[in-house]
């Protein structure tokens, strides 16, 4: 098929009035982030809308990749033709052979005159721009309810625009149109989609990960990499801090508190992560978290592991089962990643029966206990090493001794 270019529709955030360029403006920035692997395109924008003229680009692989710009609802292609009558019953009938209706199809025409002047009211042209399809495909039929094809014609001073399909895009809030937050990102199921969720209600995500070389693979490594990589295809680019996990790790192992691990660990990422967050200007630290998944998302658990930073603790996925999340998973292109059996993290330091319940005031005993664990926590924001990865596989700023998922 050929199509001139494509008709981008906003969602929600058109209702938030005085907020609304700034929302549009951050649609069209990020379309044309992602609009740089195809020079032809270009883009124009009209209230509510943005149009790429395609220029010669393949219309097919421009969808999938703005299909993921979080504020956009619907895109449908469209072919143009100039703003007369016997010009639009001819590109209309083109558009219709190229659809290949089969006998029995059903059909309307849904027309509207946005530029007055057109010598044809929009009622006139669902009648002269139907009989000329009609004689041209008898086997069509016309049902004005519940048509298989709906064939709308917008007439505009400039072109008219045909168009007949309509494909549902990611919608949610423009990227970064809330603000700035820290995802803790494994190479599980879980927080990949938590991230996924956080851009699509308008949050700028970075990723903080941690590793724990030696105990760690390579192809750890590059599971959690790609996760990432998947996630800077809804960002345009996407920033991922490694930060180096060992030494604060094994301080733990030498408490004697193995029940406690996982409490003490959670809550030096989170004083981790917030130090970094503090760093880059994010104003909130995104989680993986479902309720009662495994014992560190027990309620007891989440509120001593919670208490160790003072930013906003965001927890979309807190109230979903594994069967939501993993849906969800599979539709945004992270779950065969994360199923992907690359967790071989040192399994000795994980206990065989972690609390559920832990104690906040032993938790915070037991760390007063280990008086190098700030400067560890210091030394670990210090050399943590940052990813910038872009949409289309394009990375900067890899170092080589990297980089390992969480293993709880």
């Amino acid at each position: 098929m050929h199509y001139d270019m494509l008709l981008l529709r906003f969602g929600e955030f058109t209702l938030k009035g005085k907020n609304r360029t700034r929302f549009e403006k951050a649609v069209l920035n990020h379309v044309k982030l992602l609009l740089k692997p195809f020079p032809g395109a270009s883009l124009r924008k009209e209230f509510g809308r943005i149009y790429v003229v395609l220029g010669g680009e393949p219309y097919e692989q421009i969808i999938q990749v703005l299909k993921k710009v979080f504020g956009i609802t619907t895109i449908s292609p469209v072919k143009m033709a100039p703003a007369q009558l016997d010009e639009i019953v001819k590109t209309a009938v083109e558009l219709m052979r190229e659809l290949n209706v089969a006998k029995g199809t059903t059909f309307k025409v849904n027309a509207r005159r946005v530029w007055k002047e057109f010598a044809h009211s929009s009622h006139e042209m669902n009648h002269l721009i139907g009989s000329p399809i009609l004689r041209e495909f008898p086997a069509l039929k016309v049902d004005v309810h519940q048509p298989n094809i709906e064939l709308r014609v917008e007439v505009r001073e400039q072109a008219a625009y045909i168009f007949s399909e309509i494909i549902t895009a990611v919608g949610g809030f423009p990227l970064g149109t809330n603000g700035k937050a820290m995802l803790l990102l494994s190479g599980g199921i879980d927080s990949p989609v938590a991230g996924w969720s956080s851009m699509r209600r308008g949050l700028e995500i970075e990723c903080v990960h941690f590793y724990s070389y030696p105990f760690t693979s390579e192809r750890a490594k590059e599971k959690v990499i790609d996760l990432a990589r998947v996630l800077a295809g809804y960002a345009g680019r996407i920033k991922i801090h490694l930060v180096p996990f060992t030494e604060v790790q094994t301080a733990f192992t030498r408490t004697g508190q193995d029940n406690l691990m996982i409490t003490l660990m959670r809550r030096s990422m989170l004083r981790i992560a917030t130090m970094l967050a503090e760093r880059e200007g994010a104003l909130a630290l995104v989680t993986g978290d479902s309720l009662g998944q495994v014992a560190s998302q027990t309620l007891s658990s989440m509120n001593v592991i919670g208490r160790s930073t003072e930013l906003p603790l965001l927890r979309p996925l807190v109230m979903m089962d594994k069967q939501e999340i993993t849906e969800i998973a599979k539709q945004i292109g992270t779950y065969d990643l994360s199923i992907l059996p690359y967790e071989d993290c040192c399994t000795l330091f994980v206990p065989k029966s972690p609390t559920t319940n832990p104690n906040l005031w032993v938790v915070q005993k037991v760390e007063a206990s280990i008086r190098d664990l700030n400067a560890l926590i210091e030394q670990a924001v210090a050399a943590t090493e940052t990813v910038v990865l872009e949409a289309g596989g394009a990375m900067e700023g890899r170092k080589e001794e990297v980089v390992q998922e969480d293993w709880f």
